[in-house]
């Protein structure tokens, strides 16, 4: 089974790339318009990206096999999640292949994972985070994990380490072991 990874024009795009190389699963990839854009902007060729994944979509192909709930998947991972996407996605709107394949993920009772990068948060924000939640979605911020640097100089800590970190923790939620974890560190 692939896991579904989907990108929106929010920054920390860099972080899908290190998710894509790390995860144990094929992924199926679909980037909206402007995550194509943000990607170019802050990591390089998209062509770059395209070659780590198993599948690619277009995000206006609604004719996808990722568009279907009978089509089984390991989950999906929104990696950056817009605000936009965000509201979308919590108010049920499936208008592109992102939030449709959002919708049928959370409909078949998988796991979908928003990494929501908008900051700060606004009310609407807020009510949208809980409704994708009470439909069974989990909400996690781009927000590294900066213990994991415990004991090192912040100097010399990478923000390719700090996103590698974060992506470890994401993929942890669908079941995949994290190479390191706080207990580690202890």
């Amino acid at each position: 089974m692939n896991l579904v990874v989907a990108m929106t024009g929010a920054s920390g795009s860099l972080a899908t790339k290190l998710l894509l190389e790390k995860s144990q699963w094929p992924v199926t990839l679909v980037a909206s318009k402007m995550g194509r854009v943000v990607y170019e902007q802050e990591a390089g060729p998209f062509k770059e990206l395209e070659v780590l994944a198993d599948t690619i979509w277009k995000d206006g192909d609604l004719t996808a096999t990722i568009a279907s709930g009978s089509v089984p998947t390991a989950g999906m991972v929104i990696l950056p999640c817009s605000a936009n996407t965000l509201a979308k996605v919590g108010a049920g709107i499936a208008d592109s292949l992102v939030t449709r394949a959002a919708h049928c993920q959370l409909k078949e009772g998988r796991k979908v994972v928003l990494c929501v990068r908008e900051a700060p948060w606004t009310l609407l924000n807020a009510q949208s985070a809980v409704s994708v939640a009470a439909a069974g979605g989990t909400i996690m911020p781009i927000s590294p994990p900066f213990y994991m640097a415990k004991g090192r100089d912040p100097n010399e800590v990478s923000i390719i380490e700090m996103l590698g970190y974060y992506v470890d923790h994401v993929l942890s939620l669908f079941g995949q072991t994290a190479p390191k974890t706080w207990e580690d560190l202890r």
